[in-house]
């Protein structure tokens, strides 16, 4: 059955896979326009005021597809990239997500909550009881959205990747702040 345009419209069909070597480029230009620069601005989950540079490089997508347990997931509207997210199943009955990504255009339109939703998914299905996810202490408005999707701060702070540029560069000091949701 085809559904009406108006239909295809209203509801986009998403799709989910892992991303390989050849969506790498794509990859890590989509997400540093969704974190950083004016065209991060468009959207309410930017880090553009608090570093600078880069969120990601191909070489750091390269050896993060090239860990065992970790897979960076791209979420497709048709062919046009509209999110994605690291995720990693850890030995410890967790799984980890990361890089939640939604492009600027497209933020305030439940495309992050389909991401989270997928990725527990994956994780109930690599046997994970629980979900995990590290934010930047600072971005108290997307602490709050991930603990209305459930996540809770463990009380764990970690240190920001200072040093590691590919990531960014901080204009202050930053740390992270661990959260998780039981599955």
């Amino acid at each position: 059955m085809r559904w009406p345009s108006f239909f295809r419209r209203l509801c986009p069909m998403l799709t989910f896979r892992a991303a390989t070597p050849a969506d790498l480029p794509s990859l890590a230009t989509f997400v540093n326009r969704a974190y950083r620069g004016d065209s991060a601005r468009k959207g309410w989950t930017h880090e553009a005021d608090l570093l600078g540079g880069t969120r990601v490089d191909e070489t750091l997508l390269a050896e993060q597809i090239a860990t065992p347990n970790v897979t960076l997931i791209v979420s497709l509207e048709n062919t046009e990239l509209v999110g994605c997210y690291h995720f990693e199943r850890r030995g410890d009955g967790s799984a980890y997500v990361g890089m939640v990504t939604v492009d600027p255009d497209r933020q305030a339109t439940g495309l992050g909550k389909q991401l989270l939703a997928n990725a527990e998914v994956r994780a109930r299905a690599a046997g994970a009881s629980i979900l995990k996810l590290s934010v930047i202490a600072d971005r108290k408005e997307l602490i709050a959205y991930y603990e209305r999707r459930g996540f809770r701060a463990t009380g764990v702070e970690l240190p920001f990747h200072e040093g590691d540029e590919r990531y960014g560069l901080p204009h202050k000091p930053l740390a992270l702040l661990e959260m998780a949701k039981n599955l």
